[in-house]
This record gives structure tokens, sequence and C-alpha cells, in this order.
């Protein structure tokens, strides 16, 4: 598991006095700010977040250190990390997508599908990308109690149930 966590990203700028865009990946999107300061990917910024208001898919907000919009463009494409620690706990059927990234998938016979690539949600249910051994093409598996009825982290695996064909 790792120490930080992706809890946003940044969009580029909003407007002419150095706000920028915010979306956030927080369950409750507002609660992005409350994780602050956060920090780039490689720990070498660290911003405290102030929103300003909502707009069309995220948040304008000032970040400390940034005050011109030439500034803000530049962070175009930043994601945003959180120490672990000041994230809520999540119930046991719950997880962070960062923690399923990388973990391999068996079936209920011990025989690796894939290693999770990607958490994805197009609007339904979460997806897991996962890449298969000797292809180049990913299958996505319905991330459902019925497809996955284990996630174990401690031994950092997951054992799935696919549909019927899945993996033709």
């Amino acid at each position: 598991m790792t120490d930080t966590i992706c809890v946003g990203a940044i969009a580029g700028a909003f407007g002419v006095h150095g706000e920028v865009r915010l979306k956030s990946f927080t369950s409750d999107p507002l609660a992005v700010a409350d994780y602050s300061p956060l920090s780039t990917e490689d720990g070498a910024r660290l911003f405290d977040i102030e929103i300003t208001r909502e707009i069309k898919n995220g948040f304008a907000a000032h970040l400390s250190g940034v005050r011109t919009k030439e500034e803000a463009d530049a962070l175009k494409g930043t994601r945003l990390y959180a120490p672990r620690d000041r994230l809520p706990n999540l119930p046991d059927d719950e997880y962070y997508h960062a923690d399923l990234i990388g973990l391999p998938v068996f079936d209920a016979g011990g025989v690796e599908l894939g290693k999770v690539r990607a958490v994805q949600n197009h609007g339904a249910t979460d997806l897991l990308e996962l890449q298969v051994p000797g292809k180049s093409s990913t299958v996505l598996l319905p991330f459902t109690l019925a497809a996955v009825p284990t996630v174990d982290l401690t031994a950092g695996r997951i054992v799935a149930d696919p549909p019927e064909g899945l993996f033709d």
C-alpha cells in the first residue's frame, strides 16, 4: 500500500488571477480541501487549497503559491496527493483504488487471470481493468460482490468469479 493517495488533479487555469480548475477524486468532492496541504506526486511541492466556487466538472480553487494564470496553467495535469493517514478508514467492503492497482487476480481454482491495471467507473459500477498475461488487450471485470467475492489486501490478491465468457 502506498503512503499517499491521489485525491485530485489540476485541470488548468480558471480566470486570470491564479485560480485553478480542480477535479476532486474524493467520495465527497468538497472534502478534497479538508486533506490540505496536498503534495505533487514526487512530493516536491505542497499546496494549501481554498475552494472558491463550484464550476462545471469540478471546482475553482486558490492554491498557495500560485498567483498568476501562467503559474496555474503550468500545473495543468498535476495530480494532488494526501497522506494516507489523513484519509478516513474505509468499511471492510470499500477500497482505495490505489490499493487495488497492481494486485494479481485469481480464479477460485488459483489460476491467475491478470493484474489490476486500473479501476474505472462509467456510471453503473466500478470495473477492474485487468492486464491478462500473454495478451496485449485488457479485460473489464465488474467490481461486484458476485464477480469479485474476495479482496485480500493483506495477502495482496483478489479472487474473482468472472461472468461466463469474459476471458474467452
